[in-house]
């Protein structure tokens, strides 16, 4: 009979980690403590995801690894945590005199690269010569300082990096003379850092707009009294209060109210959702009318949008095979060139010859030869709206063989708009409309503001009703003219006693199967007509998927949150497969599911719910015109 061992999950906030390697050091750390079975390092989030064994690893161990690899730890609490802490905060204070480095290296190596390219060209002859060797060995001092401390501090360590071989090739080009070819090195080499920092912060940058979708608040009722908390204090059971126009903090059940809530940044719904007592509301979610006292069910990071978050963090770390080829190989290769330098030194009696091999081999000239190469492609694609995170995503996308999209804001428009009007027993389409947008004019619901501001981009300016009472659920009341009128769903005619004849309840059901919602106008006696809105795909769409087909696209495949009606309305107009009523990691199954088939995914999408799929697919495409953030 054989027993499975205890196994805990712990995450840990990390301090410090500024590029690639130090996401590997980490890990490689966090590996070396008895118990650990798995570590995931999250460089964009700042955090380690550790499985370990309790029985033989504590978290206090974890974060002493961490600390002894040269990183904080948010969370840790012994001294040895609070240096590394303060030493962070130490780095950040001192931008004043990186800048100032950045400066004098920028400006000798300037002056070195224009002396050298005069030399070559036989412009003037000499002038290297001539420079006085304190002027780069100051820049030298003043620019790499940082990266030489660093460097000093992993050797204690025993750790080897790509900083280690560039500054030994410094140190012999300065030992022998060459004080401006040290200079360059030191310029590239920052330059490199630079390159990948920036890189590194967008993606954090990314995270951090992710999460502050969620209200950083949340109005509680405690000991019978409102008060208002940050949204991290909020308890499991805590009545939370949803103002009109308010994000959702929790998710969590309606006890009291009724309101339309857009549901779209997390399901994908094209239309607000009504919701009343009973009903499951989601955090990050707007109430957009109405309001709710709701029961928290979820909070923090069990909630639908925290677990979207921690999926972004997660599909973001996963490395392709190529970069966890690459993990292994830098483990030997550091160290393979320092002893090739060694033995071409030995061979040749030459010190220069050694430093070229370590200037030539360094992992930073490659670092910096991508970026270069590519920045003319990306300059030049976001002139035209295009914004393009580095070159690995131009090159994956000369791969791309299959497009998976979102239907709302990313095929349509992403706002309701009135598409028909159907006018029964002799009323007018331009008077009926003014009718239903009297009405709707004081109403704060989605739909409602589309008919309304369909009726004024047609000339129409609706009357002033002169009373007016919503029906939650139903729809609303009005007089207009004198007369009452009545705008809302089958539930409105049912409780004021009206029916659609035979050719009405035909044109009512047609809309609803094109994935329309109909709006039915009625007063006292009689159904007036039939107002159709829908979200509407975009006038480019067909086109554009037309030219993916034509550029060797062999598989187009719609994935939506958005109920199988209106999917299946979307999907037959543009000629698409499609999968609906997706939750965002059915998506992200979705994506991975064609990925393990073989297929190399791009994911275009506009919404919170589809962020966890555009960091799983081979590229992520965000809709900027439209789409949240």
């Amino acid at each position: 009979m054989t027993s499975t061992a205890p196994v805990q999950t712990i995450d840990l906030p990390i301090e410090g980690m500024d590029c690639a390697e130090c996401a590997r050091h980490v890990e490689h750390a966090l590996k070396g403590v008895p118990g650990v079975s798995e570590v995931r390092v999250l460089l964009a989030a700042e955090r380690a995801t550790v499985t370990l064994n309790p029985a033989q690893a504590t978290e206090a161990q974890l974060e002493q690894a961490v600390i002894k690899a040269g990183y904080g730890v948010r969370s840790a609490t012994s001294a040895a945590a609070s240096t590394a802490i303060a030493g962070e905060g130490e780095r950040k204070s001192s931008q004043a005199s990186q800048a100032l480095g950045w400066g004098v290296l920028g400006l000798v190596a300037a002056v070195v690269l224009i002396a050298a390219i005069g030399e070559w060209l036989g412009i003037f002859d000499d002038v290297l010569d001539r420079l006085p060797w304190y002027i780069p060995a100051t820049a030298i001092l003043i620019g790499g300082f940082g990266v030489f401390r660093n460097v000093a501090q992993d050797l204690l360590r025993k750790q080897i990096t790509s900083h280690t071989v560039m500054t030994i090739g410094v140190l012999a080009a300065a030992a022998v003379g060459e004080w401006t070819t040290a200079a360059l090195i030191v310029f590239f080499m920052r330059f490199a850092d630079y390159l990948e920092d920036m890189t590194t912060e967008r993606g954090r940058e990314a995270i951090k707009q992710l999460v502050a979708l969620q209200p950083a608040s949340a109005r509680v009722i405690r000991n019978g009294e409102e008060i208002e908390l940050p949204v991290g204090q909020v308890a499991l059971d805590d009545i939370v209060l949803i103002r009109p126009g308010e994000r959702i903090p929790i998710d969590g059940e309606i006890l009291e109210g009724q309101a339309p809530v857009n549901q779209a940044p997390i399901t994908g719904e094209s239309v607000p959702v009504e919701k009343g007592i009973g009903d499951s509301v989601f955090a990050a979610t707007v109430a957009e009318a109405g309001f709710l006292k709701v029961r928290a069910t979820k909070v923090g990071r069990d909630t639908a949008f925290g677990r979207i978050v921690r999926l972004v963090e997660e599909a973001e770390s996963q490395k392709a095979p190529v970069q966890r080829f690459a993990d292994r190989f830098s483990t030997y290769y550091l160290p393979g060139i320092l002893g090739i330098a060694a033995l071409t030194y030995l061979i040749t009696g030459e010190v220069l010859n050694a430093v070229a091999v370590l200037v030539v081999a360094c992992a930073c000239a490659i670092t910096i030869a991508t970026p270069v190469v590519v920045l003319a492609s990306v300059g030049n694609a976001a002139r035209k709206g295009l914004l393009i995170k580095g070159g690995i995503a131009l090159e994956q996308l000369a791969k791309i063989d299959t497009v998976v999209m979102d239907k709302t804001g990313t095929l349509t428009l992403g706002q309701p708009q009135l598409t028909n009007i159907v006018a029964l027993n002799g009323i007018g389409d331009r008077e009926l409309l003014r009718t239903a947008a009297a009405v709707e004019s004081r109403s704060e619901h989605p739909l409602a503001r589309a008919i309304v501001r369909s009726a004024k981009d047609q000339g129409l300016v609706p009357l002033e009703p002169e009373a007016f009472r919503p029906l939650p659920g139903r729809g609303l009341v009005g007089v207009v003219a004198g007369q009452e009128w009545a705008v809302g769903n089958r539930r409105l005619l049912t409780e004021r006693g009206l029916t659609l004849d035979t050719t009405a309840e035909h044109q009512a059901q047609e809309l609803e199967k094109a994935g329309k919602t109909a709006f039915f106008i009625a007063n006292s006696t009689d159904v007036a007509g039939i107002i159709g809105v829908a979200d509407v795909v975009r006038p480019e769409a067909r086109a554009a998927l037309a030219e993916l087909k034509g550029l060797g696209v062999k598989r187009l495949l719609l994935l939506t949150g958005d109920n199988e009606r209106v999917a299946g309305a979307i999907a037959a107009e543009l000629g698409l497969e499609y999968r609906a009523e997706l939750l965002p990691e059915d998506k992200i199954a979705a994506v991975k599911q064609l990925q393990s088939e073989g297929a190399k995914v791009l994911m275009v999408g506009d919404g919170i719910n589809d962020a966890p799929a555009l960091a799983q697919a081979d590229v992520g495409l965000a809709m900027g015109v439209a789409g949240t953030d």
